[in-house]
């Protein structure tokens, strides 16, 4: 009976075998399946470490406000539009029971309060990926509005996954969410950058014009020059103007 090792494990919880002799054993233990160790006989040589695997749910609150804005709305002299946008929810995942020997091995865990800090880091990290994803779509409004209304993103997910292969069943549960007007918003922008659009090709055809001033300038400066150069290395010449002008 010492060498059955589902015993060691209550109903819905999984098990990894720990012994001197063996190290971590690759298979999972699980409630029900009918295993016998024999170097489980062996006194003090095995520890099962039970985990529970229940769904984590973390609590998130995301602020922030899209690009310019605050200026867009002074540009436009609508001075009660506020382009901030404020979500509150919750992260959800689950240890992947397939992955668990493997994250015990890899990460060191040999009891449930290991696991639950490493799931801690897991969601910390997490919600940093959500928040570095939210601020690259900022600029995008459509993509940044499908994600305020509670509707799932590939490339968050994604990304998440690739991070935290032993998760799974992720999801961002939205609770509360204020979002901006991201029409007008985009109406804004729109008159805005054609308004600097044109302010450019105005200061740009000024600048050209006085450069062509500039340069009429220098080339008449340069012809009296040279006048003076040649009245000055020949006298006679202005008697000769000086006969020219009286006839």
């Amino acid at each position: 009976m010492l060498g059955w090792v589902q015993f060691s494990v209550p109903p819905g919880k999984y098990g990894v075998i720990v012994s001197k002799t063996h190290g971590i054993d690759s298979r999972l233990v699980q409630s029900g399946e009918f295993r016998w160790l024999w170097y489980k006989l062996l006194p003090t040589n095995v520890k099962i470490a039970v985990f529970d695997l229940e769904q984590n749910r973390f609590p998130i609150q995301f602020n922030s406000a899209l690009p310019s804005g605050t200026n867009y709305a002074a540009f436009a002299g609508i001075t009660n539009t506020d382009f901030s946008w404020n979500l509150r929810g919750e992260i959800t995942f689950n240890i992947d029971p397939v992955k668990l020997v493997t994250l015990a091995s890899e990460k060191d865990i040999v009891d449930q309060e290991d696991l639950n800090n490493h799931i801690k880091n897991i969601a910390k990290e997490i919600e940093t990926i959500i928040l570095r994803s939210l601020s690259a779509v900022n600029d995008d409004g459509e993509r940044l509005e499908m994600i305020l209304s509670g509707n799932r993103d590939i490339g968050i997910e994604r990304e998440i996954y690739e991070k935290h292969p032993e998760i799974k069943d992720f999801s961002l549960v939205i609770h509360s969410v204020k979002y901006p007007d991201f029409i007008l918003y985009a109406q804004i922008r729109q008159l805005y950058q054609e308004f600097i659009m044109s302010q450019r090709e105005t200061i740009a055809s000024s600048f050209g014009n006085r450069s062509e001033s500039q340069i009429a300038t220098q080339r008449n400066f340069s012809e009296l020059e040279r006048y003076g150069e040649l009245l000055t290395k020949y006298p006679i010449l202005l008697d000769y103007l000086a006969l020219e002008k009286k006839q």
